[in-house]
């Protein structure tokens, strides 16, 4: 609370505090000083849950099935622990649930000799105790890791659980769900099959129509059912994106398009309806999309291990891969194997496909802020005019379109590799200009160095 009262007064101007108290207009603030008072708040707000975490998992202990009628929630007339702190904090019994999970995950435990003991997750605990990661975030690492601990050793967890760690203080939470599913798929390579089959299972899709005429469909799909799906909607809703930039495709708009992105999908559901029912060619967006499956040459001669969809980050099971590249039109990009000539030097501007297809491998869709890839496009990252910049590989990079204008417009430089890509932010951004690790190596892991 010192450091928040003390970054709250430095961005204040000298003439702006009024009082000293929290009641001074926050219009007053500076820009970078608005940013310090955001930073503190977070901090402070990460401290205050590892506190809580760890109060709850204290308030679960006292109240265990060991202490009978006596126990600390029923003697304060609660059914459990859980709903004692969801009525205490005024959250949901979910949340309360999470505070207690996380709280026990990452505790001191006592041995039967009555011995302190290092917690389950020590790198969870120790950077839930500096607020260097969230509460959500120590949450979806140590659930993912208790599922895997069954089917890995405790060397792999531990590299895991560190990696897992750097991850979530760098990048937001989404992202992290991205980097915790990879490595779940890495550690228990078996389980992917399973849980393929799980998803499957509870596929479903619902539809009823409402009394004001409106039709509700309510779909829960499975990666393999998603991806054609998935596909072939963001290609159109990517066609509509583009023709509101005449830039993008030499055209102006025939007609303004005020669609929001939600009213562009369910048009471009509609349209795929209407071709199915009575199209004779395939629509335009769409002659040009086809589902990629990535999978490792390994993988794939093995049937052991896991395989990735573009667009969808829930990774799927070999035997997945290999009955949709014998059930569908896709692409299956064999890692390992014979590879294709994919610099062109200035012998052309555009991108080829299979250059797409290995950037994309590399990058996993936006290589700065990780947008779906069915909503990026290859950029060159030495410009094609203005440097005379080749149109390769090294010269390449996965962009949406925010993050392309961004950087050019801050002035970002990239550096990229054959697995790697480097952004390097502008001084006014970073005075120190320390490279961000962007592209699917934020979510390598050194697991499999570990036996």
């Amino acid at each position: 609370m010192a450091t928040l009262r003390e970054a709250w007064a430095g961005a204040m101007p000298a003439w702006g505090a009024i009082d000293g108290t929290a009641q001074v207009d926050l219009e007053q603030m500076s820009d970078p000083g608005l940013i310090r008072v955001t930073d503190a708040l977070a901090k402070t707000r990460r401290e205050v849950d590892a506190m809580l975490a760890r109060v709850a998992a204290e308030v679960a202990r006292r109240s265990g099935p060991e202490f009978g009628e006596t126990g600390l929630a029923k003697a304060q007339g609660f059914h459990n622990p859980v709903r004692l702190l969801a009525a205490s904090t005024g959250a949901s019994r979910t949340d309360a649930q999470r505070l207690i999970a996380v709280g026990t995950a990452t505790a001191d435990r006592q041995t039967f000799s009555g011995e302190r003991a290092p917690s389950r997750h020590p790198h969870v605990a120790a950077a839930l105790a500096a607020a260097a990661i969230g509460l959500d975030a120590a949450s979806a690492i140590t659930s993912m890791l208790d599922r895997a601990s069954a089917r890995a050793t405790a060397a792999r967890i531990d590299v895991v659980e560190a990696a897992l760690v750097g991850l979530a203080a760098q990048v937001p939470l989404e992202t992290l769900m991205r980097g915790v599913r990879e490595a779940e798929a890495r550690l228990d390579p078996d389980g992917v099959e399973p849980r393929d089959d799980d998803l499957r299972t509870e596929r479903s899709l619902t539809m009823r129509e409402d009394r004001h005429g409106m039709v509700h469909l309510h779909a829960w799909l499975d990666p393999e059912s998603a991806a054609p799906v998935k596909a072939a909607i963001e290609a159109l809703v990517s066609d509509a994106l583009r023709r509101r930039d005449p830039a993008d495709i030499g055209l102006a708009p025939v007609v303004e398009d005020r669609r929001s992105i939600a009213q562009i999908q369910v048009d471009a559901l509609a349209a795929l309806a209407r071709h199915t029912l009575g199209c004779t060619q395939t629509l335009t967006p769409l002659a040009k999309t086809t589902v990629i499956v990535r999978v490792d040459l390994d993988t794939l001669v093995s049937g052991l291990g896991h395989a990735r969809i573009d667009g969808i980050e829930q990774p799927i099971s070999a035997s997945t891969a290999r009955r949709m590249a014998a059930d569908a039109e896709l692409i299956p990009a064999v890692l390992g194997g014979e590879s294709l000539p994919l610099d062109l030097g200035r012998s052309a501007r555009l991108f080829t496909r299979a250059q797409r297809l290995a950037l994309g491998e590399r990058d996993g869709g936006c290589a700065s802020c990780g947008q779906n890839i069915g909503y990026v496009e290859a950029h060159h990252i030495s410009w094609w005019e203005r440097d005379a910049g080749p149109t390769d590989l090294a010269n390449g990079v996965m962009l949406c379109s925010f993050c392309h204008h961004r950087i050019h417009r801050d002035g970002w430089r990239i550096d990229a590799g054959p697995t790697e890509v480097w952004f390097i932010p502008p001084p006014h951004i970073d005075p120190d200009r320390l490279p961000r690790l962007g592209g699917r190596a934020r979510f390598a892991l050194p697991v499999d160095r570990v036996a």
